[in-house]
């Protein structure tokens, strides 16, 4: 497979499908999220920032991604497991097939917005690779059809029975994966080829768990988000009634051997109350409460995903919205234990709490989990993917000092990981971003996120096409064109940031050190408007009519951050910002070590475009000091996101005060 010809964009007009019960599953009447996001389908992104961002993913990472997945034996173990070749597994992790899969959803929902007839063709002949690997009665994960009775891990226990080593094995998790991928697939292309390999292990796995059979919940969750969105296609009950009981057996020590706080399984997960163990594991997890929560109207469930989510945002976040403090376990810290140079913050952790904050805003309607989800995404998340989309960070640290070997024995970006879930999971998660833009309820339409696009939204009573144009994050300009289908009265709810109504989070483990000059503008065909906010957002309700235009002004200032005085590696120091972007000085800018910087607090700053840096970002100049004698030193500071695109160096977010 080229990887120069192959994915060229063709005219053929992708088949979209809406997410519609199958024939022969009757769907039972559930509650559901109150809140619909506008699907991808609806959105065409013509932004000048994220753009280039999605298409670096679909024309270079995702053949990239293929290219890695067969080289390192990916696609070979599915051969192997149905004896179409011989040998031994290939790879070194029991959850080696997910990578396959990512790839698999990252490329469907890329034929979504960039219709690929070369991509479609090439996605059935991995599919049908996969399908191969596939045994007769639906179980499917290379490494135990390979050879059960030796696992391709040395964590794995030997034994030769099917899911009996879960909290190690990710047979789960694998099939998890697999389930999310299908559904892409399905959608973005409307055929079954996919899903009919997802819906028999789905079958098999219905009939092996439950009550009577094995109560054995997975090691490191997703199978429950999985489960759940099949049976949103299918309308199969029973997936929807298993991915409970895998949440429902969690903290059960009558159905299993609990395997502790690590997976989150030291105490049924409805009297959870703290965001403890892995990262990713944690964030996949509360996902999944978050939909049952909603679909099974569970106060038990919601009660227990708010209590977690304060104690994150309000105890154990950086500032970049990156989770997870270190590096033993890739596991979440104590309250307040934020560590800089050895920070962990996995990228995969970042992505799996965008999920789960837009499920509780769909729940809600509020606007501070658009807060966190827009934090992540430009600073701790996109971090992850290198500017040619060929490099990674595993770990997202806020304090490199070039010798650390913080990415996965590294100290700069890596072209792939022995452990690869980062790449992958960014492949399938940055098509997918124009999905958070828009959502509907009822008469009312949201405005979460701001990036030029043009979108068809569907209203209780009404089509609106709306059409944004905006230079976010550089400029704080938004201008929105509203064109309902006719005349209609509907509320235009548009958010206005935490950081540009001087908060930092919710909660205070970070403050604005300064205040800075001016204030949130809204006009409304050139006539300013007075407004409150409700939940973060200001709502304008009207008879809107074709041509109307609001107009959004968010004041782009430097910003000064201070942490809780109980964050012990952040006392004494400060981080600047300038809009949703986290700030970092980087060796290579600046003429002194990065060390030796301080930003005393009468320091002075300003922005300025520079086009030919870091593929044209704002950067933040001004005076600082050294450390040691006062001297006056000059500082420019990048986005966050940015760093490392030029080779080992050094870097810092915080910097001391004095």
């Amino acid at each position: 497979m080229e990887q120069k010809s192959q994915f060229k964009t063709t005219a053929l007009l992708c088949v979209c499908l809406l997410l519609i019960p199958l024939p022969g599953h009757a769907q039972e009447k559930h509650a559901d999220y109150p809140i619909s996001m506008v699907d991808i389908k609806k959105v065409e992104l013509t932004d000048s920032f994220w753009l280039p961002k999605i298409r670096t993913v679909q024309r270079t990472t995702i053949a990239y991604g293929f290219q890695k997945c067969d080289e390192e034996g990916r696609l070979e173990s599915f051969l192997i497991a149905g004896k179409k070749k011989q040998g031994k597994v290939r790879g070194k992790f029991p959850f080696d097939d997910s990578d396959i899969y990512k790839v698999i959803e990252g490329a469907s929902l890329s034929l979504i917005s960039a219709p690929n007839r070369e991509l479609d063709t090439y996605l059935d002949s991995i599919i049908a690779i996969v399908k191969i690997g596939q045994e007769p009665d639906g179980y499917i994960t290379t490494w135990f059809t390979i050879d059960p009775t030796n696992p391709i891990s040395s964590w794995v226990p030997k034994t030769g029975a099917r899911w009996t080593r879960e909290q190690s094995s990710h047979e789960l998790y694998n099939s998890g994966h697999m389930f999310e991928a299908a559904v892409a697939h399905y959608t973005a292309t409307g055929k079954r080829n996919f899903l009919d390999i997802a819906v028999k292990n789905a079958d098999l796995l219905v009939e092996n768990f439950g009550s009577g059979k094995l109560t054995i919940p997975p090691g490191h969750q997703i199978i429950e988000t999985g489960l759940i969105k099949l049976y949103r296609v299918t309308g199969n009950e029973k997936y929807l009634t298993l991915a409970k009981q895998y949440l429902d057996w969690r903290g059960d020590s009558t159905t299993h051997t609990l395997y502790g706080e690590y997976s989150q399984d030291h105490k049924p997960v409805t009297q959870q109350d703290e965001i403890v163990g892995h990262a990713v594991r944690a964030v996949y997890m509360y996902a999944g409460m978050t939909d049952i929560a909603a679909l099974y109207n569970d106060s038990l469930y919601l009660n227990a995903v708010m209590r977690i989510w304060q104690n994150m945002v309000e105890r154990k976040m950086y500032l970049t919205g990156g989770i997870g403090a270190k590096h033993e376990g890739e596991a979440l810290g104590k309250d307040y234990e934020l560590p800089n140079l050895t920070a962990y913050g996995e990228t995969c952790a970042s992505i799996g709490d965008v999920f789960w904050n837009a499920r509780l805003f769909m729940l809600s309607g509020d606007a501070k989990y658009f807060d966190v989800i827009e934090r992540t995404l430009y600073n701790g998340l996109i971090s992850g993917l290198s500017l040619d989309g060929k490099k990674f960070f595993y770990t997202n640290p806020l304090e490199a000092d070039g010798i650390f070997k913080f990415n996965e024995k590294t100290n700069t970006r890596q072209p792939w990981f022995d452990c690869s879930c980062c790449p992958t999971n960014l492949i399938r998660f940055v098509p997918s971003l124009p999905g958070l833009i828009y959502a509907a309820q009822r008469d009312t339409l949201y405005v979460n996120l701001y990036a030029s696009n043009k979108a068809d939204v569907k209203l209780e009573n009404s089509s609106v096409n709306i059409e944004q144009q905006t230079e976010y994050p550089w400029s704080g300009s938004v201008n929105i064109q509203i064109n309902p289908d006719k005349t209609r009265r509907f509320t235009l709810k548009v958010r206005i940031p935490s950081w540009a109504q001087n908060k930092v989070l919710p909660g205070d483990l970070y403050l604005y050190s300064h205040v800075p000059r001016g204030t949130v503008t809204i006009t409304l065909n050139g006539k300013e408007l007075e407004y409150d906010t409700h939940q973060g957002y200001a709502a304008i309700t009207r008879s809107w009519q074709k041509g109307d235009s609001v107009g959004i002004h968010f004041p782009m200032n430097v910003r000064r951050v201070v942490a809780n005085e109980r964050v012990k590696d952040d006392v004494n120091l400060t981080a600047l910002e300038c809009g949703p972007l986290v700030y970092c000085v980087e060796g290579i800018d600046n003429e002194s070590r990065v060390a030796d910087l301080a930003i005393p607090d009468d320091a002075v700053f300003r922005l300025e475009k520079r086009n030919e840096l870091l593929g044209g970002v704002n950067v933040i100049t001004g005076n600082a000091r050294s450390r040691v004698g006062s001297k006056e030193l000059k500082l420019t500071a990048i986005p966050y996101y940015a760093w490392s695109n030029r080779g080992v160096g050094t870097m810092k977010v915080w910097l001391p005060r004095k």
